[in-house]
């Protein structure tokens, strides 16, 4: 591979380019729908799924499940790539695309924890593992498929479509979600109506479908096929040679990776963040984010056409920068819009647990057998983390007791039925809400920061699909860019909810797990800038 430009060859085109975009998007629309249904439900599968173990771990269990669709992608890109790169784009994706509503509709019929036990957890996680190797097969086919129809100078905003849609499709599963609650009320919607949007999915699957069999293959295999230049082992050719090897870490390390987690933090961790840790209730914190999501989504094309003009390479890095630097102080920022009255009480009467550090359990229990009630430590941590209420560490007891301060109010821990009590009162008398007030909430100050939150994903996102396929050689080019592309959004982004929330509750403080996606941030900021070449003056027909 060289960085400088590759002569294009003449390619036939049979089919109109709106055509070749509209199919693709479509069908990677609904698979976005299938895969994203299962984050924004996260709370209430939770307690339909892992309702045996306590509620944190439940919660973060939920994730856990969600994180292993994640898991699972680059190996789904590996199959799949390899597959794409020998038979072809367009059968690929088909038959990732089956896979993935088959396993979606198997979610909304799914018997819950309390109907047949610890076997639901288990299929749950299953079919989690297929909707995760389905997806690693589509975002590559679609990419590389638009992509290799796109004319040279417009591969950016042609591609920028495809990045639309995992928006679109969590759009689309918020409207879902939100109509579905509305049309049958909270109540049934946490028993049963959760079921309805998984179970609807085989409509669009149906649909979807006919409108990708419309497609014929991409001219840019056609052309190679008729040439015998096909790679007959793809996957030793992009990963067992340093020539190619070198750009997948380049592009995993000094794009994608960065690239991964401004996206789980703006769509996801800002979703769960509202509902888990600031207690907005779940229907408002959708509309909030579907809100934020209408007025971002543009800014995919944008960016992507802009790419076009100066280069992938500074847009997505300056996305990373202002990520670093912006994190921090617009989440500080989300608390006091979407919950003022608890971020009043912290900075009126923090919260600080003094006990001796060593008697200090990780508040973790991945198997819901331990109560956390060996050590005054454990029985303040357990109790402040089940009620929500950030707070801060001190090492050191008073009297060798562990003591939680509310303000000015000490609450010494003693028996943990009596501490509860007291705590409970203590922080009811300190202004710590149970829930956010939904007429407190500064609805247009929250769309406003939510939206920041997008425009950042939008910048990182919007051209990452042209760079990736700018990146490497057309008889690789499939399982190459398929497999940076999902070990960052698979490993680096998926695991991000997951990551942030196990960091929260073992410092009690809830912005702890922002260092997760500002540490990658920079390391995307330093790789890309070092080593990633710009990419956007490239041919790809080589």
């Amino acid at each position: 591979m060289t960085d400088g430009a590759v002569v294009a060859l003449p390619l036939e085109r049979t089919q109109s380019e709106r055509k070749v975009i509209l199919a693709s998007s479509l069908g990677t629309i609904f698979e976005w729908y299938d895969f994203y249904l299962y984050g924004l439900l996260a709370t209430i599968i939770s307690a339909q799924f892992f309702s045996g173990v306590n509620e944190t771990t439940g919660f973060i269990f939920a994730l856990a499940a969600f994180a292993a669709g994640f898991a699972v992608r680059p190996f789904g890109a590996l199959v799949f790539g390899r597959v794409g790169d020998i038979v072809g784009r367009k059968y690929t994706f088909l038959v990732t695309m089956g896979l993935m509503g088959l396993s979606t509709f198997l979610v909304g019929v799914l018997p819950s924890y309390a109907s047949i036990g610890v076997a639901a957890p288990v299929l749950l996680v299953a079919l989690r593992l297929v909707q995760g190797l389905a997806l690693g097969g589509e975002y590559g086919g679609a990419a590389t498929y638009v992509a290799e129809h796109a004319p040279e100078g417009r591969r950016g905003l042609f591609t920028s479509f495809i990045q639309t849609t995992a928006t679109l499709g969590l759009f689309a599963a918020l409207l879902v979600v939100i109509a579905t609650r509305f049309l049958v009320g909270e109540a049934a919607f946490a028993d049963w109506g959760w079921r309805i949007p998984f179970l609807i999915s085989v409509i669009l699957l149906g649909v979807s479908l006919w409108i990708r069999l419309q497609l014929e293959e991409s001219p840019v295999f056609r052309q190679m096929k008729a040439e015998g230049k096909t790679s007959k082992a793809p996957l030793t050719e992009a990963f067992a040679r340093w020539a190619n090897l070198k750009w997948v870490l380049v592009a995993l390390l000094g794009a994608v990776a960065g690239q991964a987690v401004v996206w789980y933090t703006g769509q996801f961790y800002a979703l769960f963040f509202l509902e888990k840790t600031l207690k907005v209730d779940g229907a408002t914190a959708n509309i909030l984010i579907a809100l934020a999501l209408a007025l971002g989504t543009p800014f995919f094309i944008f960016f992507g056409w802009l790419s076009d003009r100066i280069g992938r390479k500074p847009i997505i890095l300056a996305g990373c920068a202002l990520a670093a630097l912006t994190y921090f102080p617009a989440f500080h920022m989300l608390t006091a819009a979407a919950n003022p009255a608890l971020a009043a009480a912290q900075a009126r009467a923090p919260v600080v647990v003094f006990a001796d550090a060593d008697s200090c359990s990780f508040q973790f229990d991945p198997i819901g057998r331990t109560a956390f009630d060996r050590t005054g430590c454990d029985i303040a941590k357990s109790a402040l983390a089940k009620a929500g209420i950030p707070y801060a560490n001190a090492d050191g007891a008073y009297d060798d007791r562990a003591v939680v301060r509310v303000g000015e109010r000490v609450v010494p821990v003693a028996g943990k039925a009596s501490f509860d009590a007291a705590l409970s009162r203590s922080l009811a008398a300190a202004g710590y809400p149970a829930k956010a007030d939904p007429a407190a909430i500064d609805k247009p100050r929250v769309v406003a920061i939510l939206f920041w939150l997008v425009l950042l994903v939008t910048m990182v996102y919007g051209p990452i699909a042209a760079l990736l396929v700018e990146l490497f050689p057309s008889r690789i080019r499939y399982s190459a860019m398929s497999l940076p592309y999902h070990i960052g959004n698979g490993w680096f982004g998926g695991f991000l909810p997951t990551t942030a929330f196990a960091m929260v509750a073992a410092t009690g403080n809830i912005y702890y797990g922002l260092w997760y996606p500002v540490a990658v941030a920079l390391l995307t900021l330093v790789v890309g800038l070092l080593f990633l070449p710009e990419t956007f003056r490239r041919a790809i027909h080589h």
